[in-house]
C-alpha cells in the first residue's frame, strides 16, 4: 500500500438488531457510517459485511475497535461455558448463598440458579487467614483430584477461588500452577488474578463469570480475528471495556467478564465527548435500543463509573463500569393492559426476533414502535437499518387496538399515544433516578438521545422532567460506534489493604501503588498503540471504621515513575473533602480504614475534529423538507413538516412540530419545541420562545 493511501479507524457495535459501523479516515478527517442486519448465530459475519460496505481492501484498516455484546448476551441467556470451581473445603455454596438476598424483595418467592452447579463446585484443604497468615498449605493431590472430576464433568474452564486469597494469594498460585499442568486449555485462573479484594462472594462471582464467559468470547475473538485477516486486515483489534476503555484482543481474552456492558460505555463515551465539545458539560445520556433505555449521567464532562453491577439477579461484577440504570422502555417493549387495567409498556420485549408488529415477522402483540408507527412519528416506507422494506401500519394498527384500545375504550390514535406517554413517563423516572435522587437539577442538564429511539422521545422528556434542552448527535443510531473509535485504552487494577489511616504502613503502600502504577504503563507499551498522552490515577476506598458503605477517594499524586509521594496528611485531607461531598459532613474521633487501593493507567487515543461531521454544503430547511404528513401529537393530528437531516446546513432553525430523517435514526421534535443545527451537526431542542 502506498504511503499516501488512506488509513481508517473503524468502530463496530453490534447490536441485537443492527450492527453500526463508524468509519475514520485519518488521513482527510473524513467519517462515513452504516448500518447492517446483526447475524446472532455469527456475529463476525455481520461485523465483516459492515465493514465491507465502505471499504474495498482491509489492509487500508490501521484499527479496529470493536463494542461487543457477546459477553452480555452469555450472561443474560446463561449460554456460557461449562465452568467448574475449586474452591477453599467449608465454601463451596458462597455462590449461591450470595448476599442472602432474591429476586423479589417483597415476599418470599423467586429461586437462583447459580452459573456453575454444586456438583461442580469442589472443595479442596488449604486455609488462609485474613491477616494473610497461611494456616492451611494447600493440599497439592486435592487440587489433582478437583482437576480431574472437574474435567470428567466436561468442564470447559475453571477457576480458583480460595477464601482470604486478596490477603496472601500463595496457595492459590500454587493451585494454579498444579491446574495449568492438567487442564487441557488456557481456560483457567485465580481470583487473586481476577479480583484481589475483600468480599467474599462479589469475588468468587467475578472470577467464576469470567471463566464462564472464557471459551466463548475467545472462541468469538479468533473467529473474528480469522475474519479479518482472511480479507487481508494487518492492523490492530482492540475491544471496548465497560469501564469505557479499550484493551487488547488478548486482554479481552484473559477477562472477558471486563466486555459486559461494552457496547452501551461506548456510546457514553462518545456522548460525553461530543457533548463537551458541543459546550454542554452536564448531559444524561439516553440509549434506547430495541429493549432497554440505558441512562447515564455525564458532570463537567466525566462519566461515573459504578466499582460493582449486577448482570441480572445473582450475576454480579466487581469490577470498573460506567454507571447505568437500565429500563424495559426499548422500541420493542410491549405494551399491555393488566387485569386491573392499567396500561403497562414492557420489561416484556419483542426484540430483535420477531420483533415489533409492523415487522410482519410473527409478533402480534403492540411495541413502542408501532405506536410511534400509528402516530405518524415513524415513516413505515423508510425503515432505519435496511432490514424491511416497508413496515406493516394496519397491522400495528390492529395489534394495538385488539390489545389496548377495546380494554381501555378509547380509539386507537388516543391509544397509541397512552403507550407513548407511558413509555416516556418510565424514561422520565430512570432519568430522575440518576439526577434528582443524586442531588443533580435536572434543568441543568441536557437530554442526549442516542440508538435508534431516543431522538423520537428526546422532546417529551425536555417537557416531562424539565430538561434545559437536547443534544441529538449527528449519528444517534451509530453513536456507540463513534465511541468505539475515540474511547481511551484503559487498565484498572485493585488491591484490598484494610488498615486503620494511622496504623498504615505508608511506604509499603507507596510501593503497592507504584507497582500497579508501573504494570499499568507496561501494558499500555505492550500494545504498541500509539498514544497521544498517558496518565495514572489513584484512588482509595475508605470509611470510618464501623461502616459498611466506603467512599471513593480520589488522590492527586505526582508519580515520577518510581514513587508516588503519597503520605497519611495527604489520605486523611481528600478524605475529608470527599466524605462531606457525599454526606454533608465528617464524623470527627472516629479512626479512619483505608479498605482497597485502586490504581488506573490511561492510554489517549487521538480524538478527531468533530467540525468533520458537519455538512460542508448544507442546505436551506425549505430544500431539506420532503413533504409533509398527518403527525398525532397531544390528542390531535399536525401537519407537519418532514426533512432530511443529514444536508441541514449549519445555523439551520427547524420549528416544531417536525420531523427529521436520517439513515440510521428518526427525531422528532415536537409542539412548543424547536431544533438548531450547530457546528459539529448536532442538533439543539430546546423550547420555542413563543409557546
Amino acid at each position: 500500500m502506498s504511503e499516501d493511501a488512506p488509513r481508517y479507524v473503524i468502530g463496530v457495535d453490534v447490536g441485537g438488531t443492527f450492527t453500526d459501523v463508524f468509519f475514520l479516515n485519518e488521513v482527510s478527517g473524513h467519517c462515513e457510517v452504516t448500518k447492517v442486519p446483526s447475524t446472532p448465530a455469527d456475529q463476525s459475519k455481520g461485523f465483516i459485511e459492515g465493514i465491507r460496505q465502505k471499504i474495498a481492501n482491509f489492509a487500508d484498516v490501521s484499527t479496529v475497535v470493536h463494542g461487543t455484546t457477546v459477553g452480555t448476551n452469555a450472561l443474560l441467556e446463561r449460554k456460557g461455558a461449562r465452568t467448574g470451581i475449586i474452591t477453599t473445603q467449608g465454601f463451596r455454596d458462597v455462590l449461591e448463598m450470595r448476599r442472602r438476598d432474591r429476586p423479589n424483595t417483597w415476599g418470599l418467592w423467586g429461586q437462583f440458579e447459580p452459573v456453575v452447579p454444586r456438583n461442580r463446585r469442589v472443595e479442596v484443604a488449604e486455609r488462609t487467614l485474613a491477616d494473610g497468615t497461611i494456616r492451611t498449605t494447600v493440599d497439592a493431590n486435592g487440587v489433582k483430584r478437583a482437576a480431574h472430576k472437574l474435567l470428567e464433568l466436561g468442564c470447559q474452564s475453571a477457576c480458583i477461588v480460595f477464601i482470604n486469597a486478596y490477603a496472601n494469594s500463595a496457595n492459590e498460585r500454587t493451585a494454579l500452577k498444579i491446574l495449568r499442568e492438567i487442564w487441557p486449555n488456557n481456560h483457567v485462573g485465580a481470583s487473586s488474578d481476577i479480583l484481589p479484594e475483600i468480599r467474599e462472594f462479589e469475588r468468587t462471582s467475578t472470577t467464576t463469570l469470567n471463566a464462564y464467559l472464557q471459551p466463548v468470547v475467545a472462541s468469538y475473538l479468533h473467529k473474528l480475528e480469522q475474519a479479518l485477516h482472511d480479507d487481508g486486515f494487518e492492523g490492530e483489534v482492540l475491544i471496548v471495556q465497560s469501564n469505557g476503555g479499550v484493551m487488547s484482543v488478548d486482554t479481552a481474552r484473559q477477562l472477558p467478564v471486563r466486555t459486559t456492558l461494552s457496547g452501551p460505555a461506548a456510546g457514553v463515551i462518545a456522548s460525553g465527548f461530543i457533548a463537551s465539545e458541543a459546550g454542554f458539560p452536564n448531559v444524561i445520556t439516553c440509549d434506547m435500543g430495541g429493549t432497554s433505555f440505558d441512562v447515564s449521567l455525564v458532570v463537567d464532562g466525566q462519566s461515573s463509573l459504578a466499582a460493582q453491577t449486577s448482570i441480572d439477579f445473582g450475576l454480579t461484577v466487581r469490577t470498573p463500569m460506567i454507571e447505568m440504570t437500565t429500563i424495559g422502555a426499548g422500541g420493542g417493549s410491549i405494551a399491555s393492559v393488566d387485569p386491573g387495567g392499567l396500561l403497562q409498556v414492557g420489561p416484556q420485549s419483542a426484540g430483535s426476533d420477531p420483533g415489533p408488529v409492523c415487522y410482519g415477522l410473527g409478533n402480534e402483540r403492540p411495541t413502542v414502535t408501532d405506536a410511534n408507527v400509528v402516530l405518524g412519528r415513524i415513516n413505515a416506507d423508510k425503515p432505519i437499518g435496511g432490514k424491511l422494506d416497508r413496515l406493516d401500519v394496519e397491522a400495528a394498527k390492529a395489534a394495538i387496538d385488539t390489545h389496548v384500545a377495546t380494554p381501555l375504550g378509547l380509539d386507537v390514535m388516543r391509544a397509541a399515544e397512552a403507550v407513548i406517554r407511558v413509555a416516556n413517563s418510565k424514561m422520565a423516572g430512570a432519568i430522575r433516578l440518576v439526577s434528582i435522587e443524586r442531588g443533580y437539577d435536572p434543568k441543568n442538564f441536557s437530554a442526549m438521545p442516542f440508538g435508534g429511539g431516543g431522538a423520537l422521545h428526546a422532546g417529551a422528556l425536555i417537557k416531562e422532567v424539565g430538561l434545559k434542552s437536547a443534544l441529538v448527535p449527528r449519528y444517534p443510531g451509530i453513536n456507540s460506534a463513534l465511541g468505539c473509535t475515540i474511547a481511551d485504552m484503559r487498565h484498572d487494577f485493585v488491591q484490598t489493604v484494610n488498615g486503620i489511616l494511622g496504623q498504615l504502613d505508608i511506604s509499603g503502600l507507596d510501593r503497592q501503588l507504584s507497582g500497579l502504577a508501573v504494570k499499568g504503563f507496561q501494558l499500555l507499551e505492550n500494545t504498541g498503540v500509539a498514544f497521544e498522552s498517558s496518565e495514572v490515577r489513584f484512588e482509595l476506598d475508605m470509611s470510618y471504621v464501623g461502616q459498611t458503605h466506603t467512599v471513593d477517594v480520589s488522590v492527586p499524586l505526582d508519580f515520577d515513575g518510581t514513587n508516588t509521594g503519597i503520605s497519611t496528611d495527604i489520605i486523611s485531607s481528600v478524605f475529608e473533602i470527599r466524605y462531606r461531598e457525599v454526606y454533608g459532613k465528617p464524623l470527627a474521633g472516629i479512626p479512619v480504614r483505608v479498605l482497597n487501593l485502586r490504581v488506573s493507567a490511561i492510554g489517549r487515543r487521538p480524538k478527531f475534529d468533530l467540525t468533520m461531521l458537519a455538512p460542508a454544503d448544507g442546505v436551506a430547511l425549505e430544500d431539506a423538507c420532503t413533504g409533509t404528513r398527518q403527525v398525532w401529537f397531544d390528542n390531535a393530528f399536525h401537519q407537519t413538516g418532514i426533512y432530511q437531516r443529514l444536508p441541514l446546513s449549519v445555523g439551520t432553525q427547524i420549528p416544531g412540530p417536525a420531523i427529521l430523517e436520517q439513515p440510521d435514526a428518526t427525531i422528532c421534535i415536537e409542539p412548543e419545541l424547536e431544533g438548531r443545527v450547530d457546528r459539529f451537526g448536532n442538533l439543539i431542542i430546546t423550547r420555542n420562545q413563543k409557546a
